[in-house]
């Protein structure tokens, strides 16, 4: 009867890829458990094997990975880490993505594009599974593109907590880098004590990617310290033109503060020659020493995913984690 009784027992196993492994032990040690040894590596034409080295049947399975470039490997090795989980009989698979990987194509721009946000969603489902975890999609209505539970898991609090320490007893602004971030801005603005809202005000070339054209700040922030949030810095440009915006329009200070890191090409150069005296940021993505600098603050985002990883194992609410 005993072996019957074990064989209910819950059994929790985290996973990770080779994208960011440091992020994978950081939850993995918050959660007292360890990573399940797992073999990966990539043939000569770049195809990717993994094998887990021991047995998942019948248990509840995390599987990790940061989609951090080269991004497409990231996704794959996930996808196929997924696949193995399904076909050695996991009980369920939920898939934990820091940063989702293709999160801004969300919608169609221009006739005859993808919608890379929802395919993403679909290749998930097909391999097998059955919940969702991710941080900060770039827009909130991803979480319907995938055919399950999606726990969509907020960096603000870590970041707010950080910034009104630091800065709370000072007057500050909050301020979008667009119009269409108004409302995680409102979240800041709440958060730190109904700080003053404002925006930029930007033309964008939709078919020249990464680049924005005029700036104009909306909003009235003179001799405030202004907090710019964004989801993502990828390669810096539309958020370094925000800060000179907000200085010459007499900001005291300007401050920098998201949640991915992508910092693809000139961005670290440009955060650093900016105008802003500190960009604040979490570890979702991988930031080798070599992108890291002086006025650069990597808090760490592993207490919320071990906390979320927790009480999905526990069937309890990650809604909570967000109380207040």
């Amino acid at each position: 009867m005993s072996s019957m009784k074990r064989a209910t027992e819950k059994n929790m196993m985290l996973f990770s890829g080779r994208a960011h492994p440091v992020l994978a032990d950081e939850v993995a040690n918050l959660l007292d458990i360890k990573l399940v040894p797992t073999t990966a590596y990539d043939f000569a034409n770049g195809e990717i094997y993994v094998r887990f080295e021991e047995s998942v049947r019948g248990c509840d399975a995390f599987v990790m990975q940061s989609h951090s470039a080269p991004i497409n490997d990231a996704i794959m090795e996930q996808l196929l880490m997924i696949d193995a989980l399904k076909r050695a009989s996991a009980k369920r698979i939920t898939v934990i993505l820091p940063f989702y990987g293709y999160a801004r194509q969300d919608k169609k721009h221009l006739g005859r594009e993808p919608i890379s946000a929802r395919l993403m969603a679909d290749l998930f489902l097909t391999a097998g599974a059955d919940r969702l975890m991710t941080v900060d999609l770039h827009t909130s209505q991803i979480q319907g593109f995938f055919d399950g539970p999606v726990d969509h898991l907020i960096a603000m609090p870590i970041l707010g907590r950080y910034v009104k320490k630091k800065y709370g007893k000072k007057p500050l602004a909050v301020v979008s880098p667009d119009a269409g971030r108004i409302k995680v801005a409102e979240a800041w603005s709440r958060s730190l004590g109904n700080a003053p809202l404002a925006f930029i005000h930007k033309t964008r070339d939709i078919s020249r990617p990464n680049q924005t054209k005029a700036n104009r700040v909306v909003g009235d922030v003179t001799g405030r310290v202004c907090v710019l949030v964004d989801d993502l810095i990828d390669t810096g440009g539309t958020i370094v033109q925000a800060a000179e915006a907000l200085m010459a329009d007499g900001a005291a200070d300007v401050v920098i503060a998201a949640t991915h890191a992508v910092f693809s090409g000139p961005a670290v150069d440009r955060l650093k020659n900016s105008t802003a005296c500190e960009i604040i940021v979490t570890n979702t993505l991988p930031i080798p020493d070599d992108r890291r600098f002086d006025k650069l603050t990597v808090l760490s985002i592993a207490p919320l995913l071990a906390q979320a990883v927790a009480a999905i194992f526990e069937d309890g609410s990650v809604t909570s984690l967000f109380k207040n």
